[in-house]
């Protein structure tokens, strides 16, 4: 019970676990491995030399960059001095970033390289607040003489002689740090406007991550990788908080670029992430069989009907028969078992996928596989979790079943929830958290039901839910999803709201879709005139004609389009997440909607694009508008 702060946990499992390995981190091909005592150390000089700098309680750290053990470092540090730090998606454009900063007050930067503190340096006049910019990777940084910058491992150097100076103060603080202070600030995924700040405890994360792993159990000898941004909350509640309650280890890849080779070599033992991740390895698990030779895409045909049946038997609660146990067994150790290993799978015991609705045709590819692929549900505001599914109790069609000391209920048709790790507030936005907090339940803006026994499920966002002009109410997400399941569609967007029929805008997987053009020789120059070939609108259509042969008759697609361009998070189209601004996107492409709601075949795009490097191009382009 003495262990009810993040920081105090990493001072137990120092002592508990002096030379174990608690990060590792690949550099240069090779795994660097950083014991509990050398966590702690870094931990320490950090936060040493932010005393030095005369951080107080109450102000913040910011960090932008990849994962990285510095990541962790950093935030541990300003918890230990009773603060809190706030993640900023590395990929985050100058406005984002300097509203997250000065929105949460941060007077201290983290940043990982030269390309995130040229941002912040361009930005310097709009974060006047700031006063140090830590940056921990020095490739690319020696002629910068900025005041503002110092590299990570000389402010860490700072602290040392601090603490030199005012022996035990670290320990000191640790010692007086109380489970409410807010230990981390997450930003909502923002699907409706600018993200909101929402501020999570010390006793937030660790009870959410304790309850989950009364349900999910983890142990001081398994590996996780973490490879998903660090500022979203479900790599929070694994990277840092689980991590630090269960003593296991956390693997940061080299790269984002080779995160697929190194999770490979780990081999984790469990796996959190969006629907986006599981969405994208089903896909190139099926692409991968459809460029295998005539043999192996004959044996993958053969045998993966026999982990459907087995898998469609354990969400139905029914015992396999032996010749179906046998078949398996045979099937496990020619087909499934090397997939497996392929994706990374090999000592996979938990996989879990939250952040959204995961579509149940992915959802049941994963199970036919053999991996324990389980949905949860839960938001930002409710320190990323509040149900799962059990082991023995897994429904394709549900987000499973409240953890301990979580409540449930449905108030108007929206699911409401209420546990120990539900968060205390928006950061300086009272209206918006007396908008969601209400008599102590959180309204999470979901709609859904709770089946007879106890498992939740989610329909839409409450405000996505459409009706067509006959009164027919469909959920655009559930169709998403299933439209999604194919290999050669990355994004769908859905609309039909007070309209006759239902039409989808859709982006091709650039990469997918290219190679198959290439297999029919058909040449192509870019993403936009892939797009608009005749071909690629024939393979889209049949694709869209399997989900409707899967849809009630009034929830078929009638029409849709190929988008000139892929949804972007730096067009606002997506959340840094990868969530849909569905209202941003109607009203961006409106002409091309209207175009879907008349007796229009085509529709002229005249647009502008921006390049990562701030270049920008005209598009002129004529998009099809096809009936199904």
């Amino acid at each position: 019970m003495i262990y009810k702060t993040m920081p105090a946990l990493l001072i137990r499992n120092a002592q508990q676990w002096p030379e174990k390995t608690a990060l590792r981190e690949k550099e240069f091909g090779i795994w660097n491995n950083i014991s509990w005592s050398e966590y702690l150390l870094n931990v320490k000089n950090f936060a040493l030399g932010l005393m030095a700098l005369g951080f107080k309680k109450g102000d913040k750290v910011a960090i932008i960059g990849d994962n990285r053990p510095e990541w962790i470092y950093a935030e541990l540090a300003s918890q230990a001095l009773g603060s809190s730090s706030v993640g900023i998606y590395q990929d985050s454009i100058l406005k984002e970033i300097s509203y997250i900063i000065n929105a949460s007050d941060s007077t201290v930067v983290v940043a990982e390289d030269q390309e995130q503190v040229d941002k912040l340096l361009d930005m310097k006049n709009e974060i006047k607040n700031v006063k140090k910019i830590v940056f921990t990777d020095p490739k690319g940084m020696r002629h910068y003489n900025d005041p503002l910058l110092v590299y990570f491992s000389d402010f860490c150097e700072e602290g040392k002689k601090y603490g030199n100076a005012h022996n035990g103060i670290f320990e000191k603080y640790v010692d007086n740090l109380s489970e409410n202070y807010t230990a981390q600030i997450c930003t909502t995924s923002g699907t409706t406007g600018a993200p909101k700040l929402a501020m999570l405890s010390h006793k937030n994360l660790i009870t959410m991550a304790r309850n989950l792993g009364i349900v999910d159990p983890k142990y001081p000898t398994d590996e996780f990788v973490s490879f998903l941004p660090l500022p979203w909350v479900g790599e929070q509640m694994m990277t840092v908080a689980s991590s630090l309650l269960f003593g296991f280890t956390v693997n940061f890849p080299e790269e984002p670029e080779t995160a697929q080779d190194d999770f490979r070599e780990i081999g984790p033992n469990f796996m959190f992430s969006p629907p986006r991740v599981w969405e994208n390895l089903a896909a190139s698990v099926q692409v991968r069989i459809s460029d295998a030779t005539w043999l192996k895409r004959k044996i993958f045909h053969s045998l993966f009907p026999i982990g459907r049946k087995l898998a469609d038997l354990k969400f139905k609660k029914l015992e396999a028969s032996f010749p179906l146990k046998a078949a398996y067994r045979f099937a496990d150790f020619l087909l499934f078992r090397p997939l497996r290993d392929r994706m990374g799978f090999s000592n996979i015991r938990s996989a879990m996928t939250g952040g959204a609705a995961l579509g149940p045709d992915t959802f049941k590819f994963f199970h036919a596989l053999g991996i324990n692929l389980k949905q949860i549900y839960g938001q930002t505001e409710i320190s990323g979790i509040s149900c799962i599914h059990r082991n023995d109790n897994i429904n394709p069609e549900t987000m499973g079943n409240p953890l301990p000391e979580t409540e449930i209920k449905i108030i108007d048709g929206e699911i409401c929830s209420r546990s120990p790790a539900l968060f205390q507030g928006y950061y300086k936005n009272k209206k918006a958290t007396d908008d969601t907090l209400i008599d102590g339940w959180l309204h999470s803006g979901d709609a859904g039901y709770l089946t007879e026994d106890g498992q939740i499920v989610v329909i839409d966002r409450m405000k996505d839910l459409m009706k067509l002009a006959d009164g027919t109410q469909f959920s655009p997400q559930f169709i998403e999803n299933k439209l999604k399941f194919s290999p050669y569609i990355k994004e769908a967007v859905v609309f039909g709201n007070n309209k006759e029929y239902i039409a989808a805008l859709i982006n091709i997987d650039y990469e997918i879709v290219g190679n198959w053009a290439e297999k029919q020789h058909i040449s192509y120059t870019t993403y936009t005139n892939l797009a608009s070939q005749k071909e690629i609108y024939e393979l889209i259509e049949s694709e869209v004609k399997n989900v409707n042969g899967s849809l009630k008759k009034e929830m078929k697609i009638t029409k849709f389009t190929l988008l000139y361009k892929e949804l972007d998070a730096d067009d606002g189209e997506l959340t840094r997440t990868k969530k849909v601004r569905r209202r941003f996107v109607g009203e961006r492409y409106s002409n091309i909607l209207d175009a879907l709601y008349s007796n229009k075949k085509t529709v002229p795009v005249e647009a502008e694009i921006k390049f990562q490097d701030g270049k920008t191009a005209a598009i002129h382009t004529e998009l099809l508008i096809k009936s199904v």
